[in-house]
């Protein structure tokens, strides 16, 4: 069933009792902190199941064979910063089986600080149990959670993604005989424990607020933590990767292009291919991520950006290209999709004279109503790069690289130094396309489509700072 396990865990969450548990039943050994940067296994050990903190340093693999090959099911812990290098292999891998251990992030918190102040990290003897007050820090939990959390949605997704579940327990169940024996039985051994271990003793006993030497402190900074996430957004769009192929490159000029779809990327392509005194269709595009690196690699200071664009314009756009359309770069599919299903008013072919303002209006904001129920996950149809989030494309931009900079499409400004950081001083100014579609925004635009978009877009408008839309010419409102 499994070849081996991981205890995915943290500090002060009872993982050494948990380890101790499973070592109590035959056929089932956890061998410590397998990867800890700085020590194999335990503080006090210089090996584990053959291999030393050098060889293993040299190639992790060889301890995750080792844990393989022992005898009956073996296993070890992991905690969030631990040698990243294993992370993968464990995640995708189905026959590695995944227990999560998860503890109240403010108790061992607390528990953390009262193990660094006095230096026990273990009890087996109450007589011997040192005692300290925590210094609670606001700022320092804050991070600390933000940690866990991350770490935690991390392995949730991995896991969902690939179709395999783990076994979750609390720090509250690890004295729980029935779930240490129905864990052992999840892992495949048969055999049942009569009684737990009880060498290792509980170090911290009693209410959180009587372990920490400022508890009005403490009470302070947790009520600005918004523990229920009361602020959130809801984010239902799916992740996105980050699209290497259509990025654009020059050959001899160290600038990289990473478009975000429905933007100014022909502009910005004709842009660079003057700063080069080559066309658009010279540059360097449809890289994989082995053709990229090479590429950063052999142009040494390149400098990559990607244009954000006003949602109002960005939205528009796509529409009277992909949706309005009936030509070369129309999704039909969804078109047909969306006349017949979601009443959007669209001519049966490209629009001609017949098509009024009037009816551009109508069929721009029934377009705008599906793509708000499209992102809130409430219909049947792919959310589309080209109607995205912006935030959620260069969120998924970061997974091989992030840009250096994020140009709003209208500040030129910046474009022209990020030229003259690679070495052209006087370049030209970057000549906007020209709208598509049979109207412009500013003919249909009204309060209505304003608040539509506002509330489509909340969130590129609120993290990337953009301005509500206004004619050109027109001062944006504040």
């Amino acid at each position: 069933m499994f070849d081996y396990f991981v205890v995915f865990a943290e500090m002060r969450t009872g993982s050494n009792l948990l380890e101790t548990n499973l070592n109590a039943f035959d056929g089932l050994s956890c061998v410590g902190e397998a990867f800890n940067p700085h020590f194999i296994g335990y503080p006090n050990k210089s090996e584990i199941l053959g291999i030393d903190k050098e060889t293993r340093d040299a190639d992790p693999t060889c301890l995750i064979d080792a844990v393989k090959s022992a005898p009956g099911l073996a296993g070890f812990r992991y905690f969030h910063d631990h040698d990243p290098r294993v992370l993968d292999i464990m995640l995708d891998d189905p026959r590695c089986a995944k227990i999560i251990l998860t503890r109240n992030p403010l108790e061992s918190y607390v528990s953390w600080k009262i193990a660094k102040a006095t230096n026990q990290w273990k009890l087996t003897d109450v007589k011997r149990r040192k005692e300290a007050l925590a210094d609670f820090d606001g700022v320092e939990f804050a991070g600390y959670v933000g940690e866990l959390q991350n770490f935690q949605v991390k392995l949730l997704n991995r896991m969902q993604v690939s179709g395999q579940t783990g076994f979750y327990i609390a720090y509250e169940d690890l004295r729980d005989l029935d779930v240490m024996n129905g864990l052992a039985q999840w892992l495949g051994c048969g055999e049942k424990l009569e009684a737990l271990d009880t060498s290792l003793k509980i170090q911290n006993p009693g209410p959180v607020a009587e372990k920490v030497s400022n508890p009005q402190e403490m009470e302070r900074a947790l009520a600005d933590l918004d523990a229920f996430n009361l602020s959130r957004t809801p984010n239902f769009e799916p992740r996105r990767g980050p699209a290497v192929p259509s990025y654009i490159a020059g050959n001899s000029l160290p600038l990289l292009f990473m478009p975000i779809p429905g933007g100014p990327t022909e502009a910005i392509a004709k842009w660079m291919g003057e700063l080069e005194g080559i066309p658009a269709s010279g540059l360097r595009q449809k890289m994989t991520q082995k053709d990229l690196r090479q590429w950063m690699r052999k142009l040494q200071g390149h400098r990559s950006f990607t244009i954000l664009r006003n949602p109002a314009d960005r939205v528009h756009e796509v529409f009277c290209r992909r949706i309005l359309n009936t030509g070369p770069g129309s999704y039909a599919q969804i078109r047909e999709t969306l006349r017949r299903q979601f009443k959007v008013p669209l001519p049966d072919g490209s629009p001609d004279d017949s098509y009024s303002l009037e009816d551009h209006r109508a069929a721009f904001k029934a377009f705008l109503g599906f793509v708000r129920s499209n992102l809130a996950g409430q219909t049947g149809i792919r959310v589309d790069a080209a109607w995205a989030t912006q935030a959620q494309i260069v969120a998924g931009f970061a997974e091989f690289k992030s840009p250096d900079i994020l140009v709003r499409e209208h500040d030129t400004m910046l474009l022209g130094m990020m030229a003259a950081h690679i070495g052209h001083t006087h370049p030209r100014e970057v000549t906007p396309d020209e709208p598509f579609g049979p109207f412009v925004l500013a003919d249909i635009y009204d309060s209505e489509i304003a608040d539509m978009i506002g509330s489509i877009y909340q969130r590129d408008f609120m993290m990337f700072g953009l301005r509500p839309w206004a004619p050109p010419g027109l001062p944006r409102r504040p």
